[in-house]
């Protein structure tokens, strides 16, 4: 029992468990990002040939 008590109380590899979920949690904000960026430009791009190809209105 003594053991099971001391393994919670190590706080040894706290921080690399915190780096990790930090490194997570950018990283999916990153792709987060990059998604909505792509999908603008992606939009944008259409509308460009649209109108280069003469089916803009304006």
């Amino acid at each position: 029992m003594d053991k099971i008590k001391r393994f919670f109380k190590d706080e040894e590899g706290v921080s690399a468990v915190e780096y990790a979920l930090l490194l997570a949690l950018v990283g999916a904000g990153i792709a987060a990002a990059a998604l909505a960026l792509g999908q603008a430009v992606g939009g944008k791009m259409g509308e460009a040939t649209t109108t280069v190809s003469g089916g803009g209105g304006g």
